[in-house]
């Protein structure tokens, strides 16, 4: 880690040092309202147990990154995901589920809900159909094209898609975002970044002033984080030199091919030529070469 000064939020410790704290929640509740964009005033949140055991399938464990509930009752889900999942869109629908069966009340209930959202900051590109770095869905009707039920979100953040400059930072959101993909890479605080909010986590983000317990966490955190990554760039270079060499050998094939083809071509046309000064009629030269008319008028 040397010549780091701030931690990483890509890292599992990371991530939930900075937004996973009771003593540290005004970082969550900054996040979120910039996420909204003033649709949700967030004055608090209460952590909720972040470990969930479904009894039905297999007794599976879900363990969130973040789960809180908000001072109006919404319940949110906030995970870091580094690398992509064949189902990562069905991973994100099966969290909605748990805070929504938390809901339910012993006895007669009316079986109303209160607002759940499923959020995931992604260090990988999702939407590979998009520039856009925020996507937000819900349920809809798929006749009207209108919102069916507005109390169930799944919002994903890709941050590779991020690409703004400080001076390009414009709101708290641009600027979180901003703080997300590149804190591990800074050596101070930017300009930019003026809120108290910010003064605050970067004073708590700093490697040298954590406890030697959370020191040894964070770089077994880090060791992991790096080891995937290694591991997806080693994956990543063995298909690309993979696919390189499929590449060639079906380019020589083809061209072995192709050669073989024009090769017979120019027998075709030498013997056309032959029988065409001989005096051979045209129908027995092109059934005996295989030529096509234009080819044989060319001679």
């Amino acid at each position: 880690m040397t010549g780091q000064r701030y931690i990483s939020p890509y890292t599992d410790f990371g991530f939930k040092y900075i937004f996973g704290s009771e003593l540290k929640k005004e970082y969550l509740i900054s996040f979120l309202n910039a996420l909204f964009e003033g649709r949700h005033n967030i004055k608090d949140v209460t952590y909720q147990n972040s470990e969930h055991l479904d009894e039905v399938v297999y007794s599976h464990r879900a363990i969130f990154d973040v789960y809180c509930t908000t001072d109006k009752g919404d319940h949110i889900i906030v995970e870091m995901q580094n690398v992509d999942q064949d189902y990562f869109a069905d991973r994100m629908v099966y969290y909605s589920t748990f805070p929504i069966r938390e809901q339910a009340r012993r006895g007669d209930w009316d079986y109303k809900l209160n607002p759940v959202y499923t959020i995931g900051i992604l260090n990988f590109i999702f939407d590979k159909n998009s520039d856009d770095v925020h996507h937000e869905a819900k349920l809809m009707n798929v006749a009207t094209k209108e919102v069916f039920y507005d109390k169930l979100s799944f919002i994903t953040i890709e941050l590779p898609k991020f690409n703004k400059k400080e001076d390009e930072l414009v709101t708290l959101y641009d600027k979180w975002l901003f703080v997300l993909r590149n804190l591990s890479r800074l050596m101070e605080r930017p300009a930019a970044l003026q809120e108290r909010v910010f003064a605050s986590l970067f004073r708590h983000a700093e490697i040298d002033k954590m406890q030697p317990n959370e020191r040894r966490q964070y770089e077994k955190s880090l060791f992991d984080y790096n080891d995937i990554n290694n591991s997806n760039v080693k994956h990543f270079r063995e298909g690309k030199e993979e696919g390189l060499r499929v590449g060639k050998e079906e380019g020589l094939r083809e061209g072995k091919e192709e050669g073989l083809k024009e090769g017979e071509r120019k027998k075709a046309l030498d013997i056309a030529r032959k029988l065409k000064a001989a005096g051979v009629d045209d129908a027995v030269i092109l059934a005996t070469t295989g030529l096509n008319e234009d080819e044989l008028n060319s001679l």
